[in-house]
């Protein structure tokens, strides 16, 4: 689909999972897409009904598709929710895959070739089936594909994934981390090898699956750490680090819950390379990030916080000097349901099919 396509040929997209926050969330950014139709929502448990029932907060969107140039307008409801054998793919220009990890590999195996797919699940993240295998516990369902997929961190892989038919979007954890870290590992800055993640997330970077572990009463007026030792991002942080180092990485990272919504916090402890200083480092990202609509780098004294990216598609981030000599303190902060998932992934769409990679993402956050 060229970038030139206007209303009358819209890009038809279906949203698999999109009962699902991350699904919700798409459906969100994409209903005001000015090159976008949504064509089929899918949700196996709430098939049948629609998006209202499921998100009222998203029963009021119609789709509105004008066309400024004849000055013509349109107005189409929300499709209602289906079951993924229920779609019709060759009705579909893009697949948006919103379902749990391990569980969309056969599934897009199975869509036509002319379909292009973004999927914000962990199945398509790791290049290698061995590290796949030894992480998520069975073999890959789909290794010809997990070849082919390009890893959608949109600031480093742009020309890959403005080719690419499979698009995988990286976890909210390694893109709040890596876009920090990895000009300065590739610029030989800070030391690899001396790379502790300290990690905090919102509740709905869980999914919205019912658990106990979810529960209000659980996750209230508390914070607890999980995946302590061996997290299923590990693995990923350390492929995209290796790159840049030249060599195999291994980080300590662990991830916390905590009692809000939406939002991730970082901090990034690092040793910095002899002759390096915190300054080094805000001009790599200056460099690294110039131009970029989404990663900012705050100037000394400023701090990132969560309620200013909230809603957003932006990731900030700063460094500090520790108090003791040679280390450094990153901080950065993204909303993980949009920079850390649904956000890139329309990001790295427009990439896709040739349209300006801002397109439907321009909204500031919200505050308070």
């Amino acid at each position: 689909m060229a970038a030139s396509a206007q209303c009358r040929t819209p890009i038809r997209v279906g949203i698999l999972g999109a009962s699902g926050y991350t699904g919700a969330e798409l459906v969100r950014l994409l209903v005001r897409h000015p090159a976008v139709t949504l064509t089929a929502l899918t949700a196996e448990q709430h098939a049948g009904k629609s998006l209202a029932e499921v998100f009222p907060h998203l029963g009021a969107l119609d789709l509105e598709r004008g066309c400024r140039e004849s000055g013509h307008s349109g107005v189409r409801a929300l499709p209602g929710l289906v079951k993924v054998g229920e779609v019709d793919w060759g009705a579909i220009d893009v697949a948006f895959c919103g379902l749990p990890h391990g569980t969309t590999q056969e599934i897009i195996a199975g869509l036509p070739a002319t379909v292009k797919v973004v999927d914000l699940s962990a199945d398509f993240r790791l290049e290698d089936p061995e590290t796949y295998a030894a992480w998520y516990g069975h073999a890959h369902r789909a290794a010809a594909l997990q070849r082919e997929a390009v890893y959608g961190l949109t600031e480093r892989y742009r020309p890959a994934i403005r080719a690419a038919r499979l698009v995988a979007i990286p976890g909210c954890y390694p893109t709040a981390s890596l876009l920090p870290l990895l000009p300065l590992v590739e610029r030989r800055l800070i030391d690899p090898d001396q790379i502790i993640i300290d990690a905090k997330s919102g509740v709905s970077g869980a999914g919205r699956g019912a658990s106990q572990a979810n529960l209000f009463c659980e996750v209230s007026e508390g914070m607890h750490a999980y995946g302590v030792g061996r997290h299923r991002h590990m693995p990923e942080l350390e492929q995209e680090l290796a790159k840049v180092a030249g060599r195999p990485v291994m980080v300590s990272f662990t991830p916390h819950l905590i009692p809000m919504n939406r939002g991730q916090f970082i901090t990034t402890y690092v040793r910095l390379a002899d002759g390096v200083g915190v300054e080094d480092l805000r001009r790599a990202w200056q460099e690294a990030y110039a131009g970029e609509p989404f990663v900012r780098a705050l100037p000394a004294g400023v701090m990132p916080h969560t309620r200013h990216v909230r809603g957003s598609n932006l990731l900030l981030m700063a460094a500090v000097a520790d108090r003791r000599p040679g280390t450094a303190i990153l901080l950065s902060v993204l909303d993980n349901l949009v920079k850390g998932a649904s956000g890139q992934a329309v990001q790295n769409m427009n990439l896709m099919l040739g349209l300006a990679e801002t397109t439907g993402l321009e909204q500031a956050p919200l505050f308070p």
